[in-house]
């Protein structure tokens, strides 16, 4: 799912694109992408958006009269730019729907078959923040704030993360970046932590976040976000099960939960203790390895 960086990056390139133009017609190629019926979406035809901004993962369209058009990607949800003339590149079943512009069209595909994606058109700003989780915003709360947000609830500290209600805008992969950064075991609880640790925390994700921003708006160079991805290359740990680790060389770990996974280093993160996968701890027993050396 794009996280705070990629979605910044999106709206930067949205801006450019479609701010202060006029939007000709919208296709909706999907019977499930709406979720909303008043207003109806073609009252958005020949309108112009005077803003695009952002609530938690989701990119709000800002039109006149206080009407916002809401678009959650979800998981599988990206937003492509295509010049006139020009061929999507995608199968026709990805395309959800479609914006027309005289300087090119916007296209929200969707590369899987359960339609998650989906976009709300709204009226007023009291409907707008309905759809805000309330999390604090990562790189604007204070250390007090950010404090308060994960100690409401005695979380691990991958859970207390990527909750919406509490931290706006982190998923799956930055959370394993950040906690990497700040040298915490994710199953770390938040109220167990020294201050030390919360400062280190703290400051592991404000730097993550900017540093990653920075490098994602260095690759678009000013044009449209095209490889919007939760697994690069140049992350430490996210998605680099058994590749080593760039502080320490040791093997990066997983845990595997439902449909997603947490990676780690234990070495840099667990005192070089594994964490147990609820699956294959539990069908290996005795012969779960405890530490990173016994690997």
């Amino acid at each position: 799912m794009p996280e705070l960086p990629d979605v910044v990056i999106y709206i930067e390139a949205l801006t450019r694109h479609i701010v202060g133009r006029r939007l000709e017609r919208i296709h909706l190629l999907s019977p499930f992408v709406l979720r909303s019926v008043d207003p109806r979406i073609d009252t958005l035809h020949g309108q112009t958006a005077r803003d695009v901004r952002r609530i938690g993962k989701r990119i709000v369209f800002v039109f006149p009269d206080d009407v916002f058009l809401v678009i959650h990607l979800m998981i599988a949800g990206r937003l492509r730019w295509r010049e006139p003339g020009k061929k999507p590149g995608m199968g026709p079943k990805m395309i959800l729907a479609s914006f027309d512009y005289a300087h090119g069209t916007l296209f929200f595909t969707e590369a899987s078959s359960q339609k998650r994606a989906s976009m709300q058109l709204v009226r007023g700003e009291a409907a707008l923040r309905a759809l805000d989780p309330g999390g604090i915003e990562p790189l604007d709360a204070t250390i007090e704030q950010f404090h308060e947000a994960l100690t409401r609830q005695n979380h691990t500290l991958k859970r207390a993360l990527t909750d919406p209600h509490l931290v706006s805008g982190i998923g799956n992969a930055y959370s394993d970046e950040i906690l990497h950064a700040a040298r915490l075991s994710p199953l770390k609880l938040s109220r167990s932590l020294s201050d030390e640790e919360f400062l280190r925390l703290y400051e592991a994700t404000r730097a993550t976040l900017v540093m990653w921003v920075d490098r994602l708006r260095t690759d678009v160079s000013g044009g449209f976000p095209e490889k919007v991805t939760a697994f690069r290359d140049e992350m430490a740990v996210h998605g680099r099960f058994k590749q080593p680790c760039p502080v320490c060389g040791r093997p990066v770990q997983r845990i595997v939960y439902a449909a997603n996974e947490c990676n780690y280093c234990a070495k840099c993160q667990t005192g070089g203790r594994l964490l147990a996968d609820r699956s294959l701890s539990r069908l290996l027993k005795d012969d779960w390895p405890r530490s990173i050396d016994e690997v």
